[in-house]
Protein backbone atom coordinates (compact mmCIF):
# COMPACT_ATOMS: atom_id res chain seq x y z
CA UNK A 1 0.00 0.00 0.00
CA UNK A 2 1.14 3.55 -0.72
CA UNK A 3 2.75 4.79 2.53
CA UNK A 4 1.09 8.22 2.15
CA UNK A 5 -2.32 6.55 1.98
CA UNK A 6 -1.51 4.32 4.93
CA UNK A 7 -0.44 7.33 6.98
CA UNK A 8 -3.60 9.17 5.92
CA UNK A 9 -5.81 6.22 6.93
CA UNK A 10 -4.16 5.97 10.33
CA UNK A 11 -4.46 9.73 10.81
CA UNK A 12 -8.20 9.68 10.09
CA UNK A 13 -8.65 6.78 12.46
CA UNK A 14 -7.09 8.79 15.24
CA UNK A 15 -9.22 11.83 14.52
CA UNK A 16 -12.52 9.92 14.71
CA UNK A 17 -15.43 9.38 12.34
CA UNK A 18 -17.07 12.77 12.77
CA UNK A 19 -13.86 14.72 12.23
CA UNK A 20 -12.90 12.60 9.25
CA UNK A 21 -16.27 13.28 7.63
CA UNK A 22 -15.81 17.01 8.16
CA UNK A 23 -12.36 16.80 6.62
CA UNK A 24 -13.65 14.97 3.55
CA UNK A 25 -16.52 17.40 3.06
CA UNK A 26 -14.16 20.36 3.36
CA UNK A 27 -11.72 19.03 0.78
CA UNK A 28 -13.84 17.80 -2.05
CA UNK A 29 -11.57 19.28 -4.67
CA UNK A 30 -8.26 18.46 -3.03
CA UNK A 31 -6.01 15.48 -3.46
CA UNK A 32 -6.94 12.67 -1.07
CA UNK A 33 -3.44 11.22 -1.26
CA UNK A 34 -1.43 13.97 0.35
CA UNK A 35 -1.23 14.27 4.16
CA UNK A 36 -1.75 17.75 5.61
CA UNK A 37 0.83 20.47 5.05
CA UNK A 38 2.35 22.43 7.91
CA UNK A 39 3.02 26.17 7.90
CA UNK A 40 4.73 27.05 11.18
CA UNK A 41 5.37 30.77 11.65
CA UNK A 42 7.00 32.31 14.68
CA UNK A 43 7.93 35.83 15.61
CA UNK A 44 10.73 37.02 17.87
CA UNK A 45 9.85 38.94 21.03
CA UNK A 46 6.10 39.32 20.32
CA UNK A 47 4.21 38.96 23.59
CA UNK A 48 0.56 37.97 23.61
CA UNK A 49 -0.20 41.25 25.37
CA UNK A 50 0.80 43.11 22.18
CA UNK A 51 -1.67 41.32 19.87
CA UNK A 52 -4.96 42.91 18.89
CA UNK A 53 -7.03 39.75 19.28
CA UNK A 54 -5.72 39.48 22.88
CA UNK A 55 -6.90 43.00 23.75
CA UNK A 56 -3.97 45.27 22.84
CA UNK A 57 -5.78 48.43 21.77
CA UNK A 58 -2.73 49.98 20.13
CA UNK A 59 -1.96 46.92 18.00
CA UNK A 60 -2.93 46.73 14.33
CA UNK A 61 -3.03 43.00 13.70
CA UNK A 62 -6.10 42.28 11.55
CA UNK A 63 -4.57 39.17 9.98
CA UNK A 64 -3.62 37.64 13.32
CA UNK A 65 -7.04 38.60 14.67
CA UNK A 66 -8.66 36.78 11.77
CA UNK A 67 -6.40 33.76 12.22
CA UNK A 68 -7.38 33.59 15.90
CA UNK A 69 -11.06 33.67 14.94
CA UNK A 70 -10.61 30.90 12.37
CA UNK A 71 -8.97 28.38 14.67
CA UNK A 72 -7.80 27.73 18.21
CA UNK A 73 -6.32 30.29 20.57
CA UNK A 74 -4.32 28.75 23.43
CA UNK A 75 -4.62 31.77 25.67
CA UNK A 76 -2.52 30.38 28.52
CA UNK A 77 0.48 29.54 26.33
CA UNK A 78 3.90 30.39 27.75
CA UNK A 79 7.51 30.17 26.68
CA UNK A 80 9.27 27.42 28.62
CA UNK A 81 12.34 29.66 28.87
CA UNK A 82 11.73 33.19 27.52
CA UNK A 83 15.07 33.44 25.69
CA UNK A 84 15.65 33.05 21.95
CA UNK A 85 17.98 30.05 21.71
CA UNK A 86 16.52 28.16 24.67
CA UNK A 87 13.04 28.49 23.16
CA UNK A 88 14.20 27.23 19.77
CA UNK A 89 15.94 24.22 21.27
CA UNK A 90 12.80 23.31 23.21
CA UNK A 91 10.65 23.87 20.12
CA UNK A 92 12.76 21.54 17.99
CA UNK A 93 13.11 18.77 20.59
CA UNK A 94 10.10 18.97 22.90
CA UNK A 95 12.60 19.05 25.79
CA UNK A 96 13.41 21.48 28.57
CA UNK A 97 16.58 23.63 28.57
CA UNK A 98 18.05 21.47 31.32
CA UNK A 99 17.81 18.53 28.91
CA UNK A 100 19.03 20.24 25.73
CA UNK A 101 21.85 22.18 27.40
CA UNK A 102 20.81 25.38 25.58
CA UNK A 103 20.89 27.26 28.85
CA UNK A 104 21.93 30.67 27.47
CA UNK A 105 22.12 32.28 24.03
CA UNK A 106 25.04 31.92 21.62
CA UNK A 107 25.65 28.23 22.17
CA UNK A 108 25.92 25.54 19.51
CA UNK A 109 23.33 22.87 20.10
CA UNK A 110 24.30 19.23 20.24
CA UNK A 111 22.62 17.57 17.21
CA UNK A 112 22.14 14.27 19.08
CA UNK A 113 18.43 14.91 19.66
CA UNK A 114 15.47 13.59 17.70
CA UNK A 115 13.93 16.80 16.35
CA UNK A 116 10.96 18.19 14.42
CA UNK A 117 12.87 18.12 11.14
CA UNK A 118 13.89 14.48 11.53
CA UNK A 119 10.32 13.30 12.08
CA UNK A 120 8.93 15.41 9.24
CA UNK A 121 11.58 14.28 6.77
CA UNK A 122 11.09 10.60 7.63
CA UNK A 123 7.33 11.14 7.40
CA UNK A 124 7.61 12.07 3.73
CA UNK A 125 7.49 15.85 4.09
CA UNK A 126 9.35 18.34 1.93
CA UNK A 127 10.84 20.56 4.60
CA UNK A 128 11.70 24.22 4.40
CA UNK A 129 13.31 26.55 6.91
CA UNK A 130 13.49 30.32 6.39
CA UNK A 131 14.88 32.94 8.75
CA UNK A 132 16.58 33.04 12.13
CA UNK A 133 18.01 29.74 13.46
CA UNK A 134 19.98 30.71 16.60
CA UNK A 135 21.13 27.17 17.44
CA UNK A 136 24.57 27.10 15.84
CA UNK A 137 26.90 30.03 16.53
CA UNK A 138 29.32 29.64 19.42
CA UNK A 139 30.57 33.21 19.79
CA UNK A 140 29.07 36.12 21.67
CA UNK A 141 28.83 38.72 18.91
CA UNK A 142 30.32 38.56 15.39
CA UNK A 143 26.85 37.79 14.09
CA UNK A 144 27.67 38.62 10.46
CA UNK A 145 30.75 36.41 10.30
CA UNK A 146 29.85 33.33 8.20
CA UNK A 147 31.54 31.20 10.86
CA UNK A 148 28.56 32.12 13.00
CA UNK A 149 25.82 32.94 10.51
CA UNK A 150 26.12 29.96 8.15
CA UNK A 151 24.76 26.58 9.28
CA UNK A 152 26.32 23.97 6.97
CA UNK A 153 24.20 21.16 5.51
CA UNK A 154 24.28 18.14 7.74
CA UNK A 155 23.39 17.23 11.32
CA UNK A 156 23.38 20.78 12.70
CA UNK A 157 20.27 21.56 10.62
CA UNK A 158 18.45 19.07 12.84
CA UNK A 159 16.67 17.20 10.07
CA UNK A 160 15.70 20.17 7.89
CA UNK A 161 17.26 18.63 4.79
CA UNK A 162 15.07 20.39 2.23
CA UNK A 163 14.91 24.08 1.32
CA UNK A 164 17.13 26.24 3.52
CA UNK A 165 17.27 30.05 3.44
CA UNK A 166 18.45 30.94 6.90
CA UNK A 167 21.13 32.50 9.09
CA UNK A 168 22.00 32.01 12.70
CA UNK A 169 21.28 35.36 14.31
CA UNK A 170 21.10 39.11 13.67
CA UNK A 171 18.49 41.85 13.98
CA UNK A 172 19.57 44.49 11.48
CA UNK A 173 16.60 44.29 9.17
CA UNK A 174 18.00 46.49 6.39
CA UNK A 175 21.38 44.70 6.47
CA UNK A 176 19.66 41.38 6.09
CA UNK A 177 20.95 38.34 4.25
CA UNK A 178 20.58 34.60 4.26
CA UNK A 179 22.53 31.48 3.34
CA UNK A 180 21.49 28.41 1.40
CA UNK A 181 24.17 25.71 1.12
CA UNK A 182 27.28 27.86 1.12
CA UNK A 183 28.83 30.71 3.07
CA UNK A 184 27.75 33.14 0.37
CA UNK A 185 25.51 35.85 1.77
CA UNK A 186 22.40 36.20 -0.36
CA UNK A 187 20.39 39.41 -0.42
CA UNK A 188 16.61 39.77 -0.39
CA UNK A 189 17.10 42.72 -2.75
CA UNK A 190 18.26 46.31 -2.46
CA UNK A 191 16.33 48.12 0.26
CA UNK A 192 14.08 45.14 0.99
CA UNK A 193 12.94 44.87 4.60
CA UNK A 194 13.88 41.46 5.94
CA UNK A 195 10.39 40.15 6.88
CA UNK A 196 9.12 41.18 3.44
CA UNK A 197 11.98 39.33 1.74
CA UNK A 198 11.54 36.26 3.90
CA UNK A 199 7.84 36.20 3.09
CA UNK A 200 8.63 36.33 -0.63
CA UNK A 201 10.82 33.24 -0.21
CA UNK A 202 8.01 31.53 1.69
CA UNK A 203 5.42 32.42 -0.95
CA UNK A 204 7.65 30.96 -3.63
CA UNK A 205 8.09 27.78 -1.57
CA UNK A 206 4.31 27.41 -1.16
CA UNK A 207 3.64 27.97 -4.86
CA UNK A 208 6.29 25.45 -5.90
CA UNK A 209 4.99 22.90 -3.40
CA UNK A 210 1.30 23.25 -4.28
CA UNK A 211 1.20 20.84 -7.29
CA UNK A 212 3.20 18.12 -5.53
CA UNK A 213 1.72 14.95 -4.09
CA UNK A 214 4.32 15.33 -1.35
CA UNK A 215 3.22 17.43 1.66
CA UNK A 216 5.35 20.34 2.80
CA UNK A 217 6.40 21.54 6.24
CA UNK A 218 7.64 25.12 6.16
CA UNK A 219 9.06 26.84 9.24
CA UNK A 220 9.32 30.63 8.92
CA UNK A 221 11.23 32.33 11.74
CA UNK A 222 10.83 36.12 11.59
CA UNK A 223 13.25 38.36 13.48
CA UNK A 224 10.73 41.11 14.22
CA UNK A 225 9.58 42.74 16.44
CA UNK A 226 12.88 42.14 18.29
CA UNK A 227 14.95 45.25 18.98
CA UNK A 228 16.76 47.43 17.99
CA UNK A 229 13.72 49.70 17.65
CA UNK A 230 15.54 52.52 15.88
CA UNK A 231 13.85 54.52 13.15
CA UNK A 232 16.28 53.11 10.58
CA UNK A 233 15.25 49.54 11.44
CA UNK A 234 11.54 49.99 10.69
CA UNK A 235 9.81 50.81 7.36
CA UNK A 236 8.78 54.46 7.22
CA UNK A 237 5.20 53.68 6.18
CA UNK A 238 4.68 51.57 9.30
CA UNK A 239 6.38 54.08 11.58
CA UNK A 240 3.96 56.69 10.27
CA UNK A 241 1.02 54.58 11.45
CA UNK A 242 2.14 55.04 15.07
CA UNK A 243 3.81 58.46 14.89
CA UNK A 244 1.26 60.12 17.18
CA UNK A 245 0.23 57.07 19.21
CA UNK A 246 0.24 57.47 22.98
CA UNK A 247 1.72 54.25 24.41
CA UNK A 248 2.69 55.15 27.99
CA UNK A 249 4.34 53.00 30.63
CA UNK A 250 2.13 50.19 32.00
CA UNK A 251 0.73 50.23 35.56
CA UNK A 252 3.48 47.88 36.76
CA UNK A 253 6.30 50.08 35.45
CA UNK A 254 9.08 50.49 38.02
CA UNK A 255 11.58 53.36 38.16
CA UNK A 256 14.27 51.13 39.64
CA UNK A 257 15.80 48.12 37.93
CA UNK A 258 14.81 44.68 39.16
CA UNK A 259 17.77 43.50 41.30
CA UNK A 260 17.52 40.01 39.76
CA UNK A 261 17.86 41.29 36.18
CA UNK A 262 20.98 40.54 34.15
CA UNK A 263 22.71 43.16 32.00
CA UNK A 264 20.23 42.63 29.16
CA UNK A 265 17.28 43.14 31.50
CA UNK A 266 18.40 46.42 33.08
CA UNK A 267 17.45 49.88 31.83
CA UNK A 268 19.70 52.93 31.77
CA UNK A 269 18.17 56.40 32.35
CA UNK A 270 18.53 57.12 28.64
CA UNK A 271 16.73 53.92 27.70
CA UNK A 272 13.89 54.75 30.06
CA UNK A 273 13.39 58.02 28.22
CA UNK A 274 13.08 56.09 24.95
CA UNK A 275 10.52 53.53 26.08
CA UNK A 276 7.48 55.12 24.46
CA UNK A 277 9.33 55.65 21.17
CA UNK A 278 10.49 52.04 21.34
CA UNK A 279 6.94 50.86 21.81
CA UNK A 280 5.79 52.82 18.75
CA UNK A 281 8.43 51.18 16.58
CA UNK A 282 7.69 47.79 18.13
CA UNK A 283 4.03 48.12 17.14
CA UNK A 284 5.11 49.31 13.69
CA UNK A 285 7.22 46.17 13.27
CA UNK A 286 4.29 44.08 14.48
CA UNK A 287 1.94 45.69 11.97
CA UNK A 288 4.37 44.84 9.18
CA UNK A 289 4.66 41.29 10.51
CA UNK A 290 0.88 41.00 10.49
CA UNK A 291 0.72 42.17 6.86
CA UNK A 292 3.19 39.49 5.87
CA UNK A 293 1.19 36.83 7.68
CA UNK A 294 -1.80 37.95 5.66
CA UNK A 295 0.23 37.41 2.50
CA UNK A 296 1.06 33.86 3.59
CA UNK A 297 -2.57 33.01 4.33
CA UNK A 298 -3.58 34.53 1.00
CA UNK A 299 -1.07 32.32 -0.80
CA UNK A 300 -2.62 29.22 0.78
CA UNK A 301 -6.04 30.39 -0.42
CA UNK A 302 -4.79 31.05 -3.95
CA UNK A 303 -3.10 27.64 -4.12
CA UNK A 304 -6.21 25.85 -2.85
CA UNK A 305 -4.28 24.60 0.18
CA UNK A 306 -6.11 26.30 3.06
CA UNK A 307 -8.10 23.24 4.05
CA UNK A 308 -5.07 21.00 3.52
CA UNK A 309 -2.74 22.98 5.78
CA UNK A 310 -2.22 23.19 9.52
CA UNK A 311 -1.12 26.76 10.28
CA UNK A 312 0.62 27.49 13.58
CA UNK A 313 1.64 30.93 14.80
CA UNK A 314 3.58 31.69 17.97
CA UNK A 315 6.54 33.64 19.35
CA UNK A 316 9.62 32.77 21.36
CA UNK A 317 8.86 35.23 24.19
CA UNK A 318 7.59 38.73 24.85
CA UNK A 319 9.13 42.05 25.91
CA UNK A 320 8.99 43.78 29.32
CA UNK A 321 9.36 47.45 28.22
CA UNK A 322 9.94 48.65 31.80
CA UNK A 323 7.30 46.50 33.50
CA UNK A 324 8.54 45.24 36.87
CA UNK A 325 11.66 47.41 36.38
CA UNK A 326 12.93 45.30 33.47
CA UNK A 327 13.44 45.35 29.73
CA UNK A 328 13.82 42.39 27.35
CA UNK A 329 12.83 38.86 28.43
CA UNK A 330 14.24 35.96 30.48
CA UNK A 331 11.72 36.28 33.32
CA UNK A 332 8.52 34.58 34.48
CA UNK A 333 6.39 37.74 34.42
CA UNK A 334 3.45 37.71 32.00
CA UNK A 335 4.87 40.30 29.61
CA UNK A 336 7.89 38.11 28.83
CA UNK A 337 6.56 34.58 29.34
CA UNK A 338 3.05 34.63 27.89
CA UNK A 339 3.04 34.24 24.12
CA UNK A 340 0.54 33.96 21.28
CA UNK A 341 -0.21 30.42 20.17
CA UNK A 342 -2.73 29.99 17.36
CA UNK A 343 -3.60 26.91 15.31
CA UNK A 344 -5.84 26.75 12.23
CA UNK A 345 -6.92 23.73 10.24
CA UNK A 346 -10.42 23.97 8.75
CA UNK A 347 -12.52 20.89 9.37
CA UNK A 348 -10.24 19.63 12.13
CA UNK A 349 -9.76 22.58 14.50
CA UNK A 350 -13.09 24.34 15.18
CA UNK A 351 -13.42 28.02 14.34
CA UNK A 352 -13.26 30.31 17.33
CA UNK A 353 -11.95 27.57 19.59
CA UNK A 354 -10.29 28.77 22.78
CA UNK A 355 -8.25 26.54 25.04
CA UNK A 356 -7.19 27.38 28.57
CA UNK A 357 -4.68 24.50 28.61
CA UNK A 358 -1.33 25.44 30.11
CA UNK A 359 0.65 24.87 26.93
CA UNK A 360 4.37 25.59 26.99
CA UNK A 361 7.10 25.34 24.38
CA UNK A 362 7.89 21.69 25.09
CA UNK A 363 4.28 20.76 24.26
CA UNK A 364 4.40 22.17 20.72
CA UNK A 365 6.30 19.31 19.07
CA UNK A 366 4.09 16.49 20.42
CA UNK A 367 0.92 18.48 19.76
CA UNK A 368 1.75 19.38 16.15
CA UNK A 369 3.16 15.97 15.23
CA UNK A 370 0.09 14.26 16.66
CA UNK A 371 -2.20 16.46 14.61
CA UNK A 372 -0.21 15.53 11.51
CA UNK A 373 -0.46 11.84 12.36
CA UNK A 374 3.29 11.49 12.86
CA UNK A 375 5.11 9.71 15.71
CA UNK A 376 6.30 11.73 18.68
CA UNK A 377 9.92 11.04 19.73
CA UNK A 378 9.97 8.99 22.92
CA UNK A 379 12.48 11.33 24.54
CA UNK A 380 10.18 14.37 24.16
CA UNK A 381 9.26 15.79 27.57
CA UNK A 382 6.18 17.78 26.59
CA UNK A 383 2.54 16.71 26.43
CA UNK A 384 0.34 16.13 23.39
CA UNK A 385 -2.43 18.76 23.57
CA UNK A 386 -3.92 18.04 20.15
CA UNK A 387 -7.25 17.12 21.74
CA UNK A 388 -7.45 20.63 23.18
CA UNK A 389 -6.88 22.06 19.71
CA UNK A 390 -9.73 19.93 18.36
CA UNK A 391 -12.04 21.11 21.12
CA UNK A 392 -12.42 17.76 22.87
CA UNK A 393 -11.49 16.48 26.31
CA UNK A 394 -7.94 15.28 26.71
CA UNK A 395 -5.02 15.22 29.15
CA UNK A 396 -3.55 18.58 30.17
CA UNK A 397 -0.64 19.69 32.34
CA UNK A 398 -1.60 20.74 35.84
CA UNK A 399 0.68 23.71 35.28
CA UNK A 400 3.36 24.80 32.83
CA UNK A 401 6.92 24.55 34.12
CA UNK A 402 9.18 27.46 33.24
CA UNK A 403 12.94 27.51 33.67
CA UNK A 404 15.65 30.11 33.69
CA UNK A 405 19.17 28.74 33.65
CA UNK A 406 21.27 31.89 33.49
CA UNK A 407 21.86 35.36 32.15
CA UNK A 408 20.75 35.98 28.57
CA UNK A 409 24.08 35.25 26.87
CA UNK A 410 26.80 35.33 29.54
CA UNK A 411 28.14 32.78 32.03
CA UNK A 412 26.95 34.69 35.07
CA UNK A 413 25.36 33.11 38.13
CA UNK A 414 22.68 34.73 40.27
CA UNK A 415 19.74 35.08 37.86
CA UNK A 416 18.41 31.49 37.81
CA UNK A 417 14.79 30.78 38.69
CA UNK A 418 12.11 28.11 38.25
CA UNK A 419 8.38 28.78 37.94
CA UNK A 420 4.96 27.20 37.55
CA UNK A 421 2.05 28.83 35.77
CA UNK A 422 -1.38 27.26 36.04
CA UNK A 423 -4.67 28.62 34.75
CA UNK A 424 -4.77 31.27 37.46
CA UNK A 425 -1.53 31.60 39.42
CA UNK A 426 2.18 32.09 38.74
CA UNK A 427 4.61 30.75 41.32
CA UNK A 428 8.37 31.37 41.04
CA UNK A 429 11.48 30.93 43.14
CA UNK A 430 14.99 32.35 42.64
CA UNK A 431 17.99 30.14 43.21
CA UNK A 432 20.29 32.84 44.58
CA UNK A 433 18.29 33.63 47.74
CA UNK A 434 15.27 31.28 47.53
CA UNK A 435 12.91 34.25 47.41
CA UNK A 436 9.41 33.26 46.29
CA UNK A 437 6.75 34.97 44.20
CA UNK A 438 3.06 34.10 43.92
CA UNK A 439 0.64 36.06 41.74
CA UNK A 440 -3.07 35.73 41.08
CA UNK A 441 -3.13 36.48 37.35
CA UNK A 442 -6.91 36.80 37.23
CA UNK A 443 -7.33 39.32 40.04
CA UNK A 444 -3.93 40.93 39.51
CA UNK A 445 -3.09 40.72 35.76
CA UNK A 446 -0.15 43.11 36.12
CA UNK A 447 1.31 40.97 38.93
CA UNK A 448 1.74 43.87 41.33
CA UNK A 449 0.97 42.01 44.57
CA UNK A 450 3.23 39.18 45.68
CA UNK A 451 1.07 36.78 47.70
CA UNK A 452 3.95 34.58 48.85
CA UNK A 453 3.93 36.18 52.31
CA UNK A 454 0.14 36.21 52.69
CA UNK A 455 -1.02 33.69 55.33
CA UNK A 456 -4.25 33.19 53.36
CA UNK A 457 -2.21 31.57 50.58
CA UNK A 458 0.03 29.32 52.69
CA UNK A 459 -1.71 26.19 51.45
CA UNK A 460 -1.36 27.18 47.82
CA UNK A 461 2.28 28.07 48.34
CA UNK A 462 2.98 24.66 49.87
CA UNK A 463 1.20 22.98 46.96
CA UNK A 464 3.32 24.90 44.46
CA UNK A 465 6.52 23.97 46.26
CA UNK A 466 5.56 20.30 46.21
CA UNK A 467 4.54 20.29 42.55
CA UNK A 468 7.69 22.14 41.51
CA UNK A 469 9.89 19.69 43.42
CA UNK A 470 8.14 16.78 41.70
CA UNK A 471 8.53 18.30 38.24
CA UNK A 472 12.22 19.08 38.74
CA UNK A 473 12.92 15.62 40.10
CA UNK A 474 11.21 14.00 37.10
CA UNK A 475 13.53 15.97 34.79
CA UNK A 476 16.64 15.43 36.91
CA UNK A 477 16.82 19.21 37.15
CA UNK A 478 19.02 20.01 40.12
CA UNK A 479 18.40 23.80 39.88
CA UNK A 480 22.11 24.24 39.23
CA UNK A 481 23.96 27.51 38.79
CA UNK A 482 24.43 28.58 35.19
CA UNK A 483 28.17 28.03 35.26
CA UNK A 484 27.62 24.37 36.23
CA UNK A 485 26.55 23.71 32.63
CA UNK A 486 29.57 25.57 31.30
CA UNK A 487 31.85 23.44 33.47
CA UNK A 488 30.17 20.07 32.89
CA UNK A 489 28.49 20.08 29.46
CA UNK A 490 30.10 22.73 27.30
CA UNK A 491 33.46 23.60 25.76
CA UNK A 492 34.06 26.69 23.63
CA UNK A 493 30.30 27.40 23.84
CA UNK A 494 29.60 24.10 22.04
CA UNK A 495 27.42 21.58 23.89
CA UNK A 496 29.45 18.38 23.96
CA UNK A 497 28.34 16.30 26.94
CA UNK A 498 25.46 15.77 29.28
CA UNK A 499 22.61 16.61 26.91
CA UNK A 500 19.99 13.88 27.01
CA UNK A 501 19.43 12.42 23.53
Amino acid sequence: MNPDRLRRRDFLGVMGVATAAAMRCGRAGASSKRPPNLLFVFADQLGRNHCGYAGAQQARTPCLDRLAAQGADFFNAVSTMPVCAAFRASLMTGKYPTSTGMVINELRMNPCHECFGHVLTRGGYETGYIGKWHLYANQLGHHHDPKNSFVPPGPNRLGFDGYWAAYNFHHEYYRAYYHTDSEEKLSYGDGVYEPDGQTELALDFIRRSAPSEKPFALFLSYGTPHDPWSATNVPAAYRAMFRDAAIPNPPNYQDKNDPYADQWGRLSPGQRRQLEAWRRNYYAMTANLDWNIGRLLGALDEAGLTEETLVVFTSDHGEMFGAQGRRAKNIFYEEAARVPFLMRWPGVIPEGAASDACLSTVDILPTVLSLLGLPVPQAAEGMDLSACARGVQGPEPEAALLQNTGACAAWEDGHEWRALRDKRFTYAIYRVDRSEHLYDNQKDPYQMTNLAGDPAHTGRLEGCRTLLAERLAALNDGFAASTWYRDHWIADRIILRGAKG
